[in-house]
């Protein structure tokens, strides 16, 4: 049976219900432009998986504190603030079946409310002297912030090799989910071993959930035909990368140029899509998947047993199974 988000939020459902109360407080502001477009954010909000991972790994070790809720809340600020900056930088103007800030604002107020939720983030750290909690997040967005410079850079030469690819992914995306981890852990008073251990279960699962979402490019839709969006976008990502290590000649200099001169081509797209999975990139880009969440299993096993620990033992299969 498929594991669900109801069932793996039961541990914590109580706290998650009061943090959406504690999230939203914690964004309101007496502009009331500002006001509307973070009751605007809040009302389209996702999934909250990164809260969950806060909250799973806080009560793997003890209650959940004030602390917790200030750790979920200093992540979820962080993660919204970095969504709305990265609709701005790739012209997005959908997000989760929803308009965009910069969309409906524009570019300038989308900048600026992006900004105002990352000081929210700093003033709630430093105004409870969450020192440590603040500074595994500045980190955080250091790393991200360089990841989206690589990623910009090697994607105007299509050059990313392999190791490249998962420096950028580790720095883009596996970073937030991981500093959800530490943050958590931290939150419940323990060691700084411990917390580095979670710091690096965060990572380990934070590949796989980038690695799966490059899959799902990858997942048939009604018409049984491929999407291609990260080709359209010239996104190098792993199945691509994979087909380009293992093509001849002929054959790379081919997908380059339909990647580089006609990626909004509908047939070429789809032709590039047939030689990834031709090659075996899914194949092998599920096996790469698995031995990531596989190593983050592993972290967890080293702790005692715990409706927490299960919890996350399942969001761990929740973000590597999911289908969209």
């Amino acid at each position: 049976m498929a594991v669900t988000l109801d069932t793996i939020k039961v541990p914590i459902a109580e706290e998650l219900e009061l943090f959406e109360q504690k999230f939203r407080d914690s964004m309101k502001s007496n502009t009331p432009l500002l006001d509307a477009i973070t009751r605007y954010i809040v009302k389209s909000k996702g999934k909250q998986v990164r809260p969950m991972f806060v909250f799973l790994s806080a009560k793997m070790f003890g209650p959940v504190t004030e602390k917790t809720y200030r750790a979920a809340a200093l992540i979820e600020l962080l993660h919204t603030a970095t969504l709305v900056h990265d609709d701005v930088v790739d012209d997005s103007h959908e997000r989760r079946g929803f308009f965009s800030i910069n969309a409906i604002w524009k570019n300038k107020i989308a900048v600026l409310v992006g900004d105002y939720l990352l000081s929210k983030g700093l003033i709630l750290s430093v105004s409870n002297n969450d020192f440590n909690m603040l500074e595994i997040v500045s980190e955080a967005v250091r790393e991200m912030s360089e990841g989206e410079l690589l990623q910009i850079e090697k994607t105007r030469r299509l050059d990313i090799s392999e190791a490249v690819y998962f420096e950028i992914i580790r720095q883009k995306t596996a970073t937030l989910i991981s500093s959800a981890c530490a943050c958590g852990a931290a939150s419940s008073g323990v060691n700084e071993e411990l917390v580095a251990k979670m710091k690096l279960f965060g990572e380990k699962i934070g590949i796989a959930f980038q690695i799966k979402d490059d899959l799902l490019d990858y997942s048939l839709d009604n018409t049984g035909k491929p999407k291609g969006i990260d080709i359209k976008e010239k996104k190098l990502t792993l199945p691509i990368i994979y087909l380009l290590n293992n093509a001849g000649s002929t054959n790379k200099r081919k997908v380059i140029n339909i990647i580089k001169n006609h990626h909004h081509n509908k047939e070429k797209v789809e032709e590039v899509m047939g030689m990834v999975l031709q090659s075996g990139g899914i194949e092998y880009t599920i096996e790469k998947m698995n031995s990531y969440k596989n190593e983050a299993l592993q972290l967890l096993n080293s702790f005692p047993d715990s409706s927490s620990k299960r919890s996350l033992i399942d969001l761990v299969a929740f973000t590597t199974e999911r289908r969209k």
